[in-house]
């Protein structure tokens, strides 16, 4: 079981650890509802130093990186990051990711933790051209601070105007007197913050700052049970539920990070260009739940008379909301807003209804 190096901090917070893609990490300190309260209304602290950062480098690196994600990495000036996947060559995804260019012949992946070393393999198998790979996950920390309170904490940390820091943007510069840490934008929680990348070396030094920094605000540290909860309520895919090896990023509902414009050539732009021109055979939508219960991943989604329709792949009581909410493939001729379908709960038809994401609105 591997570590992050934040262990101890958890430990002394009285976290709940549970082994998660190979670590051992805090599934929850207080409790679910809290913590996810805590960054809606406030300001909580994630370990996601278990997530994979891949460096790619180099005069190939640009067409490397084109040719292995579905979005267009030419419409990605330095100082931005864009979200996409990995095309696995057979239509369906390796994985998602955030894709940050540094510079000229520099940039850098942050994959899922359970897929880092699938991803690894993957792009090196890809790699034909030359492009320089860096696996750098090992020694590098990651937190995200995240609610609408993030910035005045962090702010008293740094000389960085933190509010030009846009949604997808980053900087390379000083937190809490320590140099080379990466601050960005690209929060999983809908609910604002920041990401910062970190050298294992320097993640203590800046744990402790920023939980002095954020005491006025009862700052808090937050668990993957409330990190899942926050992103299914903006409606986020998480890859191993929603997304995998066997779906489309079209049938996903990510037809926007799969970009078939001129000059962006790669994997399965063939597949997928004729997969989008085909009638809709199933898609990912949202519901929430008009009876009470709680949708779980694996649950069927059936009709009125009990025909099916499709599956669950990630569902929960809406700590924001107080509703069942949930996603799920569902089959053509039941995708539009408010149709009704049924979630079979302990054989029981739950009723619910297929709506607009996000679930929260902040």
């Amino acid at each position: 079981m591997k570590e992050t190096v934040f262990l101890k901090y958890h430990k002394e917070f009285g976290a709940k650890l549970v082994p998660f893609a190979g670590y051992n990490m805090p599934v929850e300190y207080t409790g679910v509802t809290n913590e996810h309260l805590a960054v809606r209304n406030g300001v909580g602290v994630f370990d996601v130093s278990h997530m994979g950062e891949i460096w790619v480098k180099g005069p190939k690196a640009f067409n490397f990186v084109q040719k292995v994600t579905t979005n267009n990495v030419a419409a990605l000036a330095p100082g931005l990051a864009q979200y996409s996947c990995f095309p696995n060559g057979k239509g369906g995804i390796v994985d998602d990711l955030i894709v940050y260019h540094f510079e000229d012949e520099k940039y850098l992946l942050v994959v899922n933790a359970s897929n880092i070393e699938k991803d690894w393999d993957w792009l090196n198998e890809q790699n034909t051209d030359g492009a320089e790979l860096e696996n750098a996950s090992d020694k590098t920390a990651q937190l995200a601070i995240q609610g609408p309170l993030a910035i005045k904490v962090l702010q008293k940390l740094t000389d960085i105007d933190l509010s030009q820091i846009k949604f997808y943007t980053f900087v390379v510069g000083k937190i809490a007197d320590v140099e080379n840490v990466i601050i960005s934008a690209t929060g999983y929680t809908g609910s604002g913050g920041f990401e910062l990348y970190m050298y294992n070396s320097d993640a203590g030094k800046i744990w402790d700052a920023i939980f002095e920094a954020g005491k006025e605000e009862d700052i808090k540290p937050i668990g993957l049970a409330a990190r899942d909860t926050l992103r299914l309520e903006m409606g986020y895919c998480l890859y191993g539920n929603d997304i995998d090896d066997t779906t489309s990023p079209i049938e996903a509902g990510l037809g926007w990070i799969t970009k078939f414009v001129d000059g962006n050539n790669f994997i399965d732009r063939d597949i997928l260009a004729k997969q989008k021109e085909e009638p809709i055979v199933r898609r990912l939508k949202a519901f929430e739940l008009i009876d009470r219960g709680i949708p779980r991943k694996g649950y069927e989604i059936v009709d009125a008379e009990g025909n099916y329709l499709g599956i669950v792949t990630s569902g929960t009581m809406s700590p924001s909301l107080k509703k069942g909410i949930g996603m799920g493939y569902i089959k053509a001729g039941h995708l539009k807003l408010d149709t009704e379908i049924f979630i079979k709960i302990r054989n029981k038809k739950v009723k619910a209804k297929i709506i607009k994401l996000p679930f929260y609105k902040g």
